[in-house]
Protein backbone atom coordinates (compact mmCIF):
# COMPACT_ATOMS: atom_id res chain seq x y z
CA UNK A 1 0.00 0.00 0.00
CA UNK A 2 2.92 2.56 1.06
CA UNK A 3 4.76 1.74 -2.35
CA UNK A 4 1.36 2.61 -4.82
CA UNK A 5 1.39 5.45 -2.60
CA UNK A 6 4.28 6.46 -2.82
CA UNK A 7 4.31 6.29 -6.55
CA UNK A 8 1.47 7.91 -6.92
CA UNK A 9 2.78 10.70 -4.87
CA UNK A 10 6.01 10.73 -6.89
CA UNK A 11 3.45 11.19 -10.25
CA UNK A 12 2.17 14.44 -8.67
CA UNK A 13 5.85 15.80 -7.84
CA UNK A 14 6.31 15.34 -11.35
CA UNK A 15 3.34 16.82 -12.32
CA UNK A 16 3.88 20.22 -10.07
CA UNK A 17 7.42 19.96 -11.59
CA UNK A 18 6.82 19.73 -15.27
CA UNK A 19 4.09 22.38 -15.58
CA UNK A 20 4.15 24.66 -12.02
CA UNK A 21 8.02 25.03 -12.36
CA UNK A 22 7.54 26.82 -15.72
CA UNK A 23 4.64 28.36 -14.96
CA UNK A 24 6.00 29.67 -11.37
CA UNK A 25 9.47 30.54 -13.14
CA UNK A 26 7.84 32.85 -16.10
CA UNK A 27 5.03 34.17 -13.72
CA UNK A 28 7.69 35.46 -11.33
CA UNK A 29 9.97 36.43 -13.62
CA UNK A 30 7.51 38.56 -15.79
CA UNK A 31 6.24 40.22 -13.11
CA UNK A 32 9.13 41.39 -11.29
CA UNK A 33 9.99 42.63 -15.08
CA UNK A 34 7.42 44.60 -15.58
CA UNK A 35 7.50 46.26 -12.08
CA UNK A 36 11.38 46.70 -12.93
CA UNK A 37 10.17 48.47 -16.00
CA UNK A 38 7.76 50.77 -14.59
CA UNK A 39 10.65 52.00 -12.21
CA UNK A 40 12.57 52.55 -15.50
CA UNK A 41 10.17 54.58 -16.78
CA UNK A 42 9.16 56.61 -13.92
CA UNK A 43 12.93 57.51 -13.22
CA UNK A 44 13.82 58.48 -16.99
CA UNK A 45 10.63 60.79 -16.52
CA UNK A 46 12.36 62.11 -13.75
CA UNK A 47 15.76 62.65 -14.06
CA UNK A 48 18.16 64.31 -16.12
CA UNK A 49 22.35 64.61 -17.09
CA UNK A 50 23.46 67.80 -16.81
CA UNK A 51 27.19 69.40 -17.11
CA UNK A 52 28.66 70.42 -13.89
CA UNK A 53 32.00 72.01 -12.90
CA UNK A 54 33.60 70.80 -9.33
CA UNK A 55 34.18 73.42 -7.09
CA UNK A 56 37.28 72.12 -4.95
CA UNK A 57 39.61 69.54 -5.77
CA UNK A 58 39.62 66.33 -5.32
CA UNK A 59 42.97 64.54 -4.19
CA UNK A 60 44.01 61.64 -6.27
CA UNK A 61 45.32 58.75 -4.49
CA UNK A 62 45.57 54.71 -5.23
CA UNK A 63 41.93 54.10 -4.71
CA UNK A 64 40.07 53.71 -7.40
CA UNK A 65 36.75 55.04 -5.41
CA UNK A 66 35.15 57.51 -6.13
CA UNK A 67 34.77 60.47 -3.84
CA UNK A 68 32.39 63.13 -3.06
CA UNK A 69 32.46 66.94 -3.97
CA UNK A 70 31.29 69.95 -4.53
CA UNK A 71 29.72 70.95 -8.06
CA UNK A 72 28.14 73.73 -9.47
CA UNK A 73 25.73 73.82 -12.41
CA UNK A 74 23.04 75.97 -13.91
CA UNK A 75 19.87 74.71 -14.36
CA UNK A 76 17.22 74.35 -17.56
CA UNK A 77 15.69 77.87 -15.20
CA UNK A 78 19.20 79.08 -15.08
CA UNK A 79 19.43 78.90 -11.47
CA UNK A 80 22.57 77.99 -10.23
CA UNK A 81 22.82 75.17 -7.62
CA UNK A 82 25.16 73.60 -5.85
CA UNK A 83 25.79 69.75 -4.39
CA UNK A 84 27.59 66.70 -3.55
CA UNK A 85 28.58 64.22 -6.22
CA UNK A 86 30.53 61.43 -6.95
CA UNK A 87 33.89 62.40 -9.08
CA UNK A 88 36.94 60.54 -9.96
CA UNK A 89 40.59 60.82 -7.92
CA UNK A 90 42.27 63.38 -8.97
CA UNK A 91 39.29 65.31 -10.10
CA UNK A 92 40.92 69.05 -10.49
CA UNK A 93 38.92 72.13 -9.55
CA UNK A 94 36.76 73.42 -12.23
CA UNK A 95 36.74 70.56 -14.42
CA UNK A 96 33.75 69.73 -15.98
CA UNK A 97 31.37 66.45 -14.65
CA UNK A 98 28.54 65.39 -15.89
CA UNK A 99 25.91 64.52 -12.76
CA UNK A 100 22.14 62.82 -12.67
CA UNK A 101 19.77 65.69 -11.52
CA UNK A 102 15.73 65.28 -10.15
CA UNK A 103 13.37 67.61 -11.98
CA UNK A 104 13.66 69.89 -8.47
CA UNK A 105 17.60 70.09 -8.94
CA UNK A 106 18.56 67.53 -6.45
CA UNK A 107 21.89 65.11 -7.68
CA UNK A 108 20.51 61.64 -7.08
CA UNK A 109 21.93 58.76 -9.02
CA UNK A 110 21.90 57.30 -12.43
CA UNK A 111 18.76 56.01 -13.20
CA UNK A 112 18.24 52.29 -13.94
CA UNK A 113 18.04 51.08 -17.07
CA UNK A 114 16.56 47.92 -19.32
CA UNK A 115 19.12 45.68 -18.22
CA UNK A 116 18.50 45.73 -14.39
CA UNK A 117 15.07 45.31 -15.47
CA UNK A 118 15.64 42.30 -17.62
CA UNK A 119 18.32 41.21 -15.04
CA UNK A 120 15.87 41.53 -11.84
CA UNK A 121 13.21 39.49 -14.15
CA UNK A 122 15.59 36.71 -14.76
CA UNK A 123 17.32 36.58 -11.64
CA UNK A 124 13.66 36.28 -9.94
CA UNK A 125 12.21 33.73 -12.37
CA UNK A 126 15.13 31.78 -11.74
CA UNK A 127 14.60 31.97 -7.53
CA UNK A 128 11.28 31.07 -8.35
CA UNK A 129 11.72 27.73 -10.01
CA UNK A 130 14.55 26.98 -7.82
CA UNK A 131 11.90 27.43 -5.06
CA UNK A 132 9.32 25.10 -6.98
CA UNK A 133 11.95 22.39 -7.39
CA UNK A 134 13.64 22.74 -4.00
CA UNK A 135 10.00 22.65 -2.52
CA UNK A 136 9.21 19.43 -4.30
CA UNK A 137 11.91 17.92 -3.59
CA UNK A 138 11.46 18.55 0.15
CA UNK A 139 7.95 16.97 -0.09
CA UNK A 140 9.12 14.09 -1.99
CA UNK A 141 12.07 13.14 0.97
CA UNK A 142 9.74 13.98 3.73
CA UNK A 143 7.30 11.72 2.27
CA UNK A 144 9.97 9.18 1.95
CA UNK A 145 11.11 9.13 5.38
CA UNK A 146 7.16 8.81 7.27
CA UNK A 147 6.41 6.18 4.48
CA UNK A 148 10.42 4.58 5.62
CA UNK A 149 9.13 4.98 9.02
CA UNK A 150 6.21 3.30 8.78
CA UNK A 151 7.67 0.67 6.81
CA UNK A 152 10.08 -0.07 9.33
CA UNK A 153 7.87 -0.46 12.16
CA UNK A 154 6.21 -3.05 10.07
CA UNK A 155 8.49 -4.57 9.40
CA UNK A 156 9.55 -5.00 13.28
CA UNK A 157 6.17 -5.65 14.18
CA UNK A 158 5.87 -9.02 11.35
CA UNK A 159 9.43 -9.83 13.12
CA UNK A 160 8.32 -9.72 16.36
CA UNK A 161 6.22 -12.55 15.33
CA UNK A 162 8.06 -14.72 13.06
CA UNK A 163 11.61 -14.51 14.90
CA UNK A 164 10.60 -16.89 17.73
CA UNK A 165 9.17 -19.52 15.14
CA UNK A 166 12.71 -18.61 13.33
CA UNK A 167 15.33 -19.03 15.97
CA UNK A 168 13.41 -22.10 17.27
CA UNK A 169 14.46 -24.09 13.76
CA UNK A 170 18.10 -23.30 14.43
CA UNK A 171 17.97 -24.33 18.34
CA UNK A 172 17.62 -28.14 17.82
Amino acid sequence: MSDRFEGWFRRVLMVVLVLGLPAAAVSAGLTAYEASMRTVRAQAAERHQVTARSTAGVRNDDDWAKRPAQVRWTDTDGVVRTGTALVKPGTPKGATVRVWVTRDGTITSQPVNTLNATTSGWVVGGMAAFGVAAVSYAAWAGMRLILDRRRCAQWDAEWDLVEPQWSARFRR
